[in-house]
């Protein structure tokens, strides 16, 4: 059975996020996404803002790696199991979420994150 289209999305973007590839990532947004990130009160609305946000990611040094357990989708959402290592000035931290996103002709039009560990989540990012 082939895999439905918002799975293969949600493969995509860990592939692009990954690999560093920031423009494909911001490719497969809505041009009004929201974008709810661990640790911010406020989501992130809209690409250009996310684009900029991925991009300080970036700049700042931070590597990712992600192994996919899981995805299921339908029509309009997807839920992903994700464990993800992020290394930056020779730390490491590995810590798992599941992805919800919300997702509408092709693109990601909101996202929400669950983690196993926030605090430890916030403090390495801080």
């Amino acid at each position: 059975m082939e895999e439905h289209p918002n799975a293969a999305l949600v493969r995509r973007s860990l592939q692009a996020l990954t690999s560093g590839d920031t423009q494909g990532l911001v490719d497969m947004l809505d041009d009004d996404v929201e974008w709810h990130e661990i640790g911010r009160a406020e989501p992130i609305r809209g690409r250009s803002a996310l684009a900029e946000r991925f991009m300080g990611l970036d700049g700042a040094g931070f590597e990712f790696s992600g192994d996919l357990h899981d995805v299921v989708a339908n029509d309009e959402h997807t839920v992903a199991l994700v464990e993800t290592t992020a290394k930056r000035d020779g730390q490491s931290f590995t810590y798992r979420t599941a992805e919800i996103m919300h997702i509408r002709d092709g693109k990601v039009t909101a996202r929400w994150a669950f983690s196993d560990d926030t605090a430890a989540i916030n403090e390495f990012f801080a």
